[in-house]
């Protein structure tokens, strides 16, 4: 299969990027800088995604198109940071889709990263693909964002919107950042510790966008484990993981002044399900926590 991947230099696209080549599809990544190390035999158009449509020649070919780039979200929300991570999602989906539509052959399907941040902070509500957005800065992102990518449906193209979760790896994401202080014995709970924590192995996450390029499972899918965690059951098992105790609490009112207003996605209540990943057939190899903190901290 001919792929056109975007957002290939971050820690999933890498993941990605290996799987995909290993599978034996033929690689096109779209990158902002030309000097973007990549593996053999994959090629590279230059696209800032904030500025216009990729190039036309990355696309003519392709048979499905991977959607990831976006500015980082753990980062302290400054103004500039949010419109930054507004618009480097929103318009840079729009710009993909009217290139998309300008093609004379398009490609079969548009599977596009998305985020639980799309339900915001909902206490113990159990939350499937149908659930409603939330409100606040990142689920009106999020919707922009989805709904950005779904106006490809209608270029006859199908549409699958990854929504993904806390992604566990231990070189890379908020695990690599949490391993640091875990493994000097001065981690514990975030806040009260009473908050959902939805999760996802990066194995698991990487074979369900290539299940998702496999199979016509349109709309969103939620890219998590069936078996999501309080922030206790988490702060508890990643300090068995890592034969450590585990503390020191972090109080809420010292994320806040450390993060900002960012310090609300550490706090946030997501008990998320991946109903429509089971339901299309997918299975997971590390549906429970502990399992999968094993396997990446031996």
């Amino acid at each position: 299969m001919n792929l056109t991947i975007s957002g290939a230099s971050g820690f999933i696209g890498r993941g990605l990027l290996k799987v995909l080549g290993g599978a034996g599809h033929s690689l096109h990544v779209l990158s902002r800088h030309a000097g973007t190390n990549l593996p053999n035999g994959v090629r590279l158009s230059v696209w800032d995604p904030e500025k216009g449509p990729p190039p036309r020649e990355s696309l003519e070919t392709a048979d499905a198109v991977l959607h990831l780039a976006g500015e980082p979200v753990a980062q302290r929300w400054t103004a500039d940071a949010k419109r930054r991570i507004r618009e480097s999602r929103i318009s840079g989906t729009h710009h993909l889709v009217e290139a998309l539509a300008s093609l004379p052959r398009r490609p079969a399907a548009l599977v596009c990263a998305s985020a639980i941040g799309y339900y915001g902070s909902r206490g113990d509500e159990i939350l499937d693909e149908s659930a409603a957005p939330g409100s606040g800065f990142l689920p009106e992102v999020c919707l922009a964002w989805e709904r950005a990518a779904q106006a490809a449906e209608a270029l006859g193209m199908r549409v699958t919107l990854v929504r993904t979760g806390l992604v566990l790896d231990a070189r890379g994401g908020a695990l690599q950042r949490m391993l640091p202080p875990f493994r000097l014995g001065l981690g514990g709970r975030l806040g009260s510790g009473s908050h959902w924590m939805s999760w996802i192995h990066l194995a698991d996450l990487l074979a369900l966008f290539q299940f998702a390029l496999a199979q016509p499972i349109p709309g969103p899918v939620n890219a998590v484990a069936p078996q999501p965690v309080r922030n206790t059951e988490f702060t508890r098992e990643l300090a068995r993981a890592v034969r450590r105790p585990a503390v020191f609490p972090a109080p809420g009112l010292a994320l806040r002044a450390l993060f900002g207003e960012m310090a609300g996605v550490l706090l946030e209540s997501q008990r998320v399900e991946p109903r429509a990943a089971l339901a299309a057939g997918f299975r997971f190899r590390f549906p429970e926590l502990g399992p999968a903190l094993a396997d990446l901290l031996p």
